[in-house]
Parts: C-alpha cells; sequence; structure tokens
C-alpha cells in the first residue's frame, strides 16, 4: 500500500507540473516583498489593438523553425533554429515569469530564440531569453543567454533596474564570474520583439546599441554598447530591419512580414571585413501556434516532424 501510494503521490505532482509548466497561472493576488529595485517606465503604454489580443491572447505560443547555416570558427555548419514567442505575465520585483495574479504584474512578450548545430564532432546549444513589455515603452525587463558545448558553458543575465544590471559566468579563466552595470541603451536581443510589437517603432539612424548576447560571447568581446547604423524597409508584404556596427565588422538584417502579426521570416548575418567574410542564414521552415507546454507525450513528437526538427 506504501508503495501505492507513493505512486500516486508522485502522479499527482507530475500532473500539476505538466499544467504549470509554461501556462499564465491565474490565483488570487498575493504580495512580494523584495529589496530589488524597480524600473518605472517613463513613457505612455502603447495601446494593443484588437487583432493583437485575439492573436497573442488565446492561450498558445507561436513556433516557427528555421534552416540555419552558422558561421563558426571560419565556416559554415548547418543547423536549426526556433523562435518561440508567447505572452506572459512577469513580476517586476523578482523580475521573473509570475506564478500568481497580482496588481503589479507586467503583460510581457517573451522569445526564447534557440539554436542547435555541429562544429565537426561536437555540438552547439545556444538559447536567448527576451522579456519585453507588450506597453512597448521601456526596454526589455530581462534577457538571459545561455550556451552549451563540449568544452564547457557559459550564462549571461541582463536585469532592467535603475541601471541594467548584468551578471556574466564562463568557463573561460578572462570571463569567469563578472557582476557590472550598463548605462540604459537599446539592445539589439529586444528589438526582435519590439519588431513583433510595432516595427514602425523600431529605431532609425546611428544609435549605441548592445550587441546580441550571443555574438558577445561568440565573439569574446567586452558587453558594452556599440556604435550601430540602423535602417528600416518596408514593402507591400516583406519588410526588413538592418543592424550594422562599423567597429564590429558586422551586419543583420531580419526579414519579417509586413501586415501583422510581422512574423519573421528569416535573417541574414554578416561579419568580417574585405580580407573575408562569412554570413549566418536563417530560412524559414514551418510555423505552428499551440500551447507547446502541454504537448510532451510520446505522441506529441509528431508536431517536431511538422516544424521539421
Amino acid at each position: 500500500m506504501k508503495s501505492i501510494s507513493r505512486h500516486l503521490i508522485l502522479a499527482g505532482l507530475t500532473i500539476v507540473g505538466t499544467i504549470i509548466a509554461c501556462s499564465n497561472i491565474k490565483n488570487e493576488t498575493t504580495t512580494v516583498t523584495s529589496t530589488s529595485t524597480t524600473q518605472t517606465p517613463t513613457q505612455k503604454a502603447q495601446p494593443t489593438s484588437k487583432e493583437f489580443k485575439e492573436y497573442w491572447y488565446a492561450g498558445n505560443a507561436e513556433l516557427t523553425s528555421f534552416e540555419l547555416e552558422q558561421a563558426r570558427y571560419g565556416e559554415i555548419h548547418k543547423g536549426k533554429a526556433v523562435l518561440v514567442y508567447v505572452t506572459e505575465d512577469f513580476n517586476p520585483v523578482k523580475q521573473v515569469k509570475a506564478d500568481e495574479q497580482r496588481a503589479n504584474n507586467v503583460p510581457i512578450l517573451k522569445l526564447n530564440a534557440t539554436k542547435k548545430f555541429y562544429t565537426g564532432i561536437y555540438p552547439y546549444s545556444v538559447m536567448t531569453s527576451t522579456f519585453y513589455p507588450v506597453a512597448n515603452n521601456q526596454h526589455a525587463m530581462k534577457v538571459s543567454f545561455s550556451m552549451q558545448e563540449w568544452c564547457g558553458h557559459v550564462f549571461m543575465q541582463l536585469n532592467n533596474r535603475e541601471q541594467f544590471q548584468l551578471d556574466s559566468y564562463s568557463y573561460f579563466e578572462r570571463e569567469s564570474d563578472q557582476q557590472f552595470t550598463l548605462e540604459k541603451t537599446f539592445l539589439e536581443d529586444e528589438l526582435w520583439t519590439k519588431l513583433r510589437i510595432d516595427p514602425s517603432q523600431l529605431p532609425t539612424g546611428t544609435h549605441q546599441i548592445i550587441p546580441s548576447f550571443e555574438l558577445i560571447r561568440m565573439r569574446h568581446i567586452p558587453a558594452k554598447a556599440y556604435s550601430a547604423n540602423t535602417t528600416l524597409e518596408t514593402a507591400d508584404e516583406t519588410s526588413s530591419y538592418t543592424i550594422s556596427y562599423p567597429d564590429l565588422n558586422r551586419t543583420l538584417e531580419i526579414q519579417f512580414r509586413t501586415n501583422f502579426p510581422h512574423d519573421i521570416l528569416g535573417w541574414t548575418e554578416t561579419t568580417g571585413n574585405s580580407s573575408g567574410k562569412l554570413t549566418t542564414k536563417a530560412k524559414r521552415i514551418h510555423q505552428l501556434k499551440t500551447a507547446y507546454w502541454s504537448k510532451n507525450s510520446v505522441k506529441d513528437s509528431i508536431l517536431r516532424k511538422e516544424l521539421g526538427l
């Protein structure tokens, strides 16, 4: 009987864990105390349209898969990328996904951007999570990045408080265990989500931009803002947003659908100078709208085939 009871308890915990895994939890309002400082937006919230609410608050995430050609070690490596966009409530004090309803929760559009590719014998797994306010009136609330390969793993996290607070960890000695602050400016990682809310609000012209955390880690460059030239080109069906960093010899171009929901169609990232350039490319395979957090049984693996993964 003890064995049966133990199995029943474990099964119950498994079911509960599955239900709360990634979905928004709606419970009674509770109070959270913390000594952390939160940042109050200085701009008015951008109103959300009816079509925005119908698309993003239907209880599903948007999953888009891409064929990836990743530049690394002077060569191009085949792989796959997936962009996962989903709306959530964000706890601005603890700066994590909210488990409960609270008056101060911040609605955010989250992007989990993943890449998997091989360099010779060993694999790379890369993920960036960006938590961007739907109100589109301040910088990302939080950005976290991790990368794993057989030499080790690295992690980097930015929290939006009075300044940008960064924590950075690496298996490389010269990059290990760092905590520092940066003055607030545009984040390349947040622009992928700002684009989905309102591409007309993307910064254009010359700006100071903190490059993607992926680039900072892969190229082992200082985490700081660099001068960048940005352009937005719109057409009837497909538009593009380009960020060029002269000091880094790097240009990123994101192609997206002009009309709402402005979904990403692909991107290119060119690095190098006149003596030699390499271009990372991502071409769209397939898109699904689904509550993926509940699709965790063996039979649901067919959805990976639909995504071409």
